[in-house]
């Protein structure tokens, strides 16, 4: 008989709030987190309207983790380390778990510190390379976000970094699930985090993916499904889970928040900057296979929607097309942002809090559904509704899809 494998808690560092709790109640009030940054125009060719949805770190927040760890973390690491911290604090794993072997650590993101990639790129073009620390390497790379959070807990597991872009912290989730379900590890701190920078808005603007609608203040910019978006706002964060077997959740205690019941990732094999309609089905029957369930067995669909014209028009169109305008679909991106390779973890987290509510969180700044995603029920108000079975998607550049199904406990 298949293994059961439980969610028994999730670390948050966002722009909204430091825990899912503080997160889940933000989003539910409306508020957003979308902001200008002025300090970055200079960066970006003088434009006066940069904007983000950016993490604000108190000073002794950041202080709190120890500097022999700290000084080889990014701000992607950084965020990823205080969510994971607050995450065993929930959990009450003790320090012999955590070095016991049998829990690891899968945590991703989409570049490791673009921060501290600038940075030593800067010191190469000013000839003060040497000045650098030694550990500028431990922040620059992919799996920085991964190693860290593992050195700082003392886990000796299994430790990965699956690095699919705005894919990539779901898929650590799904390969923690694929690992338990093997009985590789008990336990497995899974998520990711991602950070923004002018690197990462210009790098969207030049893909014609960045929201810039003169039109829209920050908080308007970012409006999934919706007829008048005109590109995503990018956000950062992090998110990590307490993803492990029943059995072992059972064995210490622990009441499960939610099981993981399918997961399944996919590629176009075909394109690699645009969404594809059938791809993303083919994901999403793929995981419903898995989790031995039919499209009508779902009650709420958390859409990946970025607020970018093709990608929610791709997207909305898979889900009509399996799901018809049957169940509730919606997008936390039109408040978050797009926080990139954290998206799929962050967003998870709120859903633990969505099954715990019984409330189901609305499409922000969704005023008229543009025509190719019309024929979903896109909610535009909090729903009170208790669900049983949720289908998370994220999508990425690359070609590559990712859907996890999750089952109220």
């Amino acid at each position: 008989m298949k293994q059961r494998v439980v969610i028994t808690g999730a670390g948050v560092t966002s722009a909204l709030g430091f825990s899912r709790q503080e997160l889940f109640q933000a989003l539910l009030e409306g508020r957003s987190a979308v902001k200008l940054h002025p300090d970055w125009s200079a960066l970006m060719q003088g434009d006066p309207r940069v904007m983000a949805a950016s993490v604000e770190l108190p000073d002794e927040q950041i202080k709190s983790i120890k500097r022999h760890y700290r000084r080889s973390m990014g701000p992607s690491a950084l965020f990823a380390a205080l969510a994971a911290r607050q995450l065993v604090a929930e959990t009450g794993l003790t320090q012999e778990e955590l070095s016991s072997g049998r829990i690891g650590c899968i945590a991703s993101s989409t570049l490791g510190s673009p921060t501290e990639t600038y940075a030593a790129a800067m010191a190469i073009v000013n000839n003060t390379f040497y000045d650098q620390s030694a550990c500028q390497f431990f922040k620059i790379v992919s799996h920085s976000s991964a190693f860290n959070v593992a050195n700082m807990l003392g886990i000796n597991g299994v430790q990965l970094s699956p690095c699919s872009a705005c894919a990539s912290s779901l898929q650590s989730i799904g390969l923690a699930y694929e690992q338990l379900l093997l009985g590789r590890q008990e336990l497995i701190l899974a998520g990711g985090s991602d950070e923004v920078t002018p690197i990462v808005l210009e790098s969207f603007r030049l893909l014609h993916a960045l929201g810039e609608e003169p039109d829209f203040g920050p908080e308007e910019m970012s409006r999934p499904f919706d007829a008048q978006r005109c590109g995503l706002v990018c956000g950062e964060g992090a998110a990590l889970l307490a993803v492990e077997t029943l059995d072992h959740a059972l064995a210490r205690g622990v009441s499960p928040l939610a099981e993981i019941i399918g997961y399944a990732t996919s590629c176009t094999g075909a394109q690699i900057s645009q969404s594809d309609k059938a791809s993303i089905v083919r994901c999403m029957k793929l995981a419903l296979d898995d989790a031995g369930l039919a499209p009508q067995d779902v009650d709420y669909i958390s859409a990946h929607a970025t607020s970018t014209i093709a990608g929610d028009r791709e997207e909305a169109m898979a889900i009509r097309e399996l799901f018809g305008d049957a169940v509730p679909v919606s997008s936390l991106k039109g408040q978050l942002g797009h926080t990139l390779g954290a998206s799929g973890a962050l967003e998870t987290a709120v859903l633990l809090e969505m099954f715990s509510q019984g409330i189901l969180l609305p499409n922000t700044n969704l005023t008229t559904p543009s025509e190719e995603c019309k024929g979903l029920n896109l909610i535009r108000e909090p729903l009170k509704r208790t669900s049983h079975i949720i289908l998370k998607n994220c999508i990425a550049f690359g070609g590559v899809n990712a859907t996890l199904v999750l089952k109220r406990y």
